[in-house]
């Protein structure tokens, strides 16, 4: 949970195999759903190495959402730079660190949106890649099961399919038909 923004922050994992990212599951939608996220950069947080003039970081996180049988939907890319605390979108509840707060925070922040088609009732959000540029070097991520991203705010825009009608309900309201005499 954020401490400013009170919003909830969400890990997103690299991995090939849909069913190991952030699953989402959508109501039955006649048409396109418009799927919408922000996706922020992972930074680890240290005061120290921020006081040292050590703490500067260039991220460039890419994501995927699929569908659960691997069908690419889209892509989201975030970049962003770090150099001191005002650069954090927000801090993170629930550490062992001052105030409270965990070393992880969001940076930088993306708007993502994407059309689900119709039939679709479940997507995966997983990482691709990240690429990180540090005083100490370059580096780039796509080992799997590793956090490269933090996504936030999700919404999900649709039209409502129509309720399907069992046969036994056809046949109840046929029945109560009002006849001729």
């Amino acid at each position: 949970m954020g401490v400013g923004s009170k919003l909830r922050f969400c890990d997103v994992m690299t991995s090939l195999v849909p069913s190991e990212g952030i699953l989402i599951r959508f109501s039955p939608h006649k048409g396109p759903l418009k799927l919408s996220f922000d996706l922020h950069n992972r930074h680890t947080y240290s005061e120290q190495e921020t006081s040292a003039g050590r703490g500067y970081a260039q991220y460039t996180a890419t994501i995927g959402v699929l569908t659960m049988d691997g069908k690419l939907l889209g892509r989201g890319v975030v970049q962003s730079e770090f150099r001191s605390a005002r650069d954090l979108f927000d801090r993170i509840s629930g550490g062992a660190g001052p105030r409270g707060v965990k070393a992880v925070a969001p940076t930088g922040i993306e708007r993502i949106v994407m059309e689900v088609p119709e039939g679709v009732d479940e997507v995966s959000v997983l990482g691709e890649k990240l690429s990180v540029v540090t005083l100490a070097g370059a580096n780039l991520f796509t080992a799997a099961q590793r956090p490269i991203a933090v996504v936030s705010n999700f919404s999900a825009e649709y039209t409502a399919a129509p309720a399907k009608t069992s046969p036994a309900a056809t046949r109840k309201r046929v029945a109560r038909a009002p006849t001729k005499r």
